[in-house]
């Protein structure tokens, strides 16, 4: 190219293509069928995000008050942040040992080797 002239790229869409707000379905459906602690089998998982480890316990069929309660005074236990989505209870770190003797304290069971 010569100096001077200037290069004429087309990049993007029409928008009269009819667009549409796409929705997708949750990856698990919460099930509303309330449990009490001793009948809960939770197991663990263990995810990476953005470098970090997140250590999810789940899934708890309880009312949203009760398992706010519960994580709350997880978290003040362990001394870590954490929330609550789509059923499993998400704590900051590597705290699978720890969380395990909480839960257990409290009544709750575990699937076997989790």
């Amino acid at each position: 190219m010569s100096r001077g002239k200037k290069l004429d790229l087309f990049i993007g869409a029409d928008i009269d293509d009819g667009w549409k707000e796409v929705q997708s379905e949750r990856k698990s459906a919460v099930s509303n069928e309330i449990l009490e602690p001793s009948k809960h089998f939770l197991m663990f998982k263990k995810e990476k995000r953005r470098g970090k480890t997140v250590t999810l316990v789940g899934e708890f069929h309880m009312p949203k008050a009760d398992t706010e309660t519960t994580l709350k005074s997880l978290k003040m236990k362990l001394g870590c942040g954490g929330s609550y989505k789509d059923g499993w209870m998400e704590f900051q770190g590597e705290l699978k040992d720890k969380i395990r003797e909480l839960l257990l304290d409290r009544g709750f069971r575990f699937k076997h080797k989790h």
